[in-house]
């Protein structure tokens, strides 16, 4: 395909930083990893127990399901909002902003819940999605400072810490309902408590360690921190930038509409909630663990490669789940395995392409937006999910989600040949 593009670039390994911004850089990625742990404890509540909240608080088990949809719709307007924040302040203000509008959230459910109030339960659960969004974005933050060929692998570094909040959070769903027991509140809000002190850590830990800015120490610095970016325009984004926003929102979609269903599926099929919980952690493991190898191969092999990998694997997992036979566990299992690790290998690759496209004047406004149009794919997805399915089968939802994803291969490939042709 000739040399690499402007838009999917590989930078020669000599182009490192000065060692001066590599130890900020260092020190960044250190208190962006204890930011990340901390909010991943915070996100538990949203997944673990809102639902519940929700369908006891309104009498009405069907509406179980729009403590998520409000979750996103506070989560895509707060990337805009935290994006803009993070474009004129810097990246501390702007996630810090997040963390404590999650924070703020998260108390108010615990109070909607002590005072029986539906309509505040809604506006926090709205207001807690701003927790999501910043522990979202701060995969961004961790590649501001990065040398131009290893941007994918700090922004993995980023993302793979949710890791162990994540998994820490669900776990301590019976120690915080004693805790509020204790405290004479209702059980379930436990884990709002919970998130609401771990969001203001995170903020706190941001305000008071990230400095220097990462976004504004890197304005500073020469122009070749924009590589990617158009030389004729330096606030123009890249033509990748469609690529990725491309790459970010198929694998959004398609993650969330067979992740949404499969449970739904396995029960149809006699498996209890024990072996779809079982299937639904490993699952969240293969969306996060695997972020570090994919940064090294972004970085290694460029993202046009990556990105038609990416569709590749969100195929395969696509297929195995259409022909996987209901009472199959252990093939259910390897399709949601294969459909996280290729929403890994999405986001990865896509955050890799839309920073490299984007110029540091605008880029942290441009990483918002494309922020929401991934909010608001993952909720079509599971929207959408729900009707697919009475109205086909689980398996014409898979195979229509692989084939869907597949159309970020070609997009990649032709855009990066357009611009070699440029160049």
């Amino acid at each position: 395909m000739g040399h690499p593009s402007p838009a999917f670039p590989r930078t020669p390994p000599t182009a490192e930083l000065s060692p001066s911004i590599s130890a900020v850089q260092k020190r960044t990625l250190t208190v962006l990893l204890l930011s990340q742990v901390l909010s991943g404890v915070g996100l538990a509540a949203g997944v673990t127990v809102a639902g519940l909240l929700a369908g006891r608080m309104l009498h009405n088990t069907s509406l179980s399901g729009l403590p998520i949809a409000l979750l996103t719709a506070g989560s895509a307007g707060a990337a805009v909002v935290i994006g803009r924040i993070s474009q004129r302040l810097g990246r501390r203000p702007g996630l810090a902003a997040g963390y404590l509008t999650g924070a703020l959230g998260g108390a108010g459910v615990v109070v909607a819940v002590t005072l029986g109030s539906p309509a505040l339960l809604l506006v926090s659960l709205f207001l807690y999605g701003a927790g999501t969004t910043s522990n979202l974005q701060a995969r961004y933050a961790g590649a501001d400072l990065a040398a131009p060929h290893q941007r994918a692998r700090a922004t993995s570094t980023v993302i793979v810490a949710t890791t162990a909040g994540g998994i820490a959070g669900p776990l301590l769903t019976t120690p915080a309902g004693h805790l509020a027991t204790a405290l004479h509140l209702p059980e379930l809000t436990g884990l709002f408590l919970l998130s609401t002190a771990a969001f203001t850590l995170a903020a706190l830990t941001l305000l008071l360690w990230l400095r220097p800015d990462p976004l504004v120490l890197a304005r500073t610095l020469p122009a070749a921190s924009d590589q990617g970016a158009p030389a004729d325009s330096p606030s123009r984004p890249g033509p990748g930038l469609v690529v990725g926003v491309v790459v970010l929102v198929l694998s959004q979609l398609v993650m969330v509409a067979v992740m949404t269903m499969t449970p739904i599926h396995m029960h149809a099929h006699g498996f209890g909630t024990a072996a779809s919980g079982l299937v639904i952690a490993l699952h969240t493991g293969s969306m996060y663990l695997p972020s570090p190898p994919a940064g090294r191969l972004v970085d290694r092999f460029g993202a046009t490669a990556m990105s038609v990998v990416t569709a590749g694997t969100l195929l395969a997992a696509g297929v195995v789940a259409a022909l996987a036979p209901g009472h199959s566990f252990p093939l259910i299992t390897l399709a949601l395995v294969l459909l996280g690790v290729g929403w890994s290998f999405g986001l990865v690759t896509g955050t890799a392409i839309v920073t490299n496209s984007t110029p540091l004047a605008t880029r942290a406004k441009a990483q918002g937006l494309v922020d929401v149009a991934v909010a608001v794919a993952g909720a079509a997805g599971g929207l959408a999910s729900g009707i697919v399915v009475a109205s086909a089968s689980y398996p014409i939802l898979a195979l229509t989600c692989g084939a869907l994803a597949f159309v970020a291969a070609p997009a990649a490939v032709i855009a990066a040949r357009k611009d070699s042709a440029r160049a």
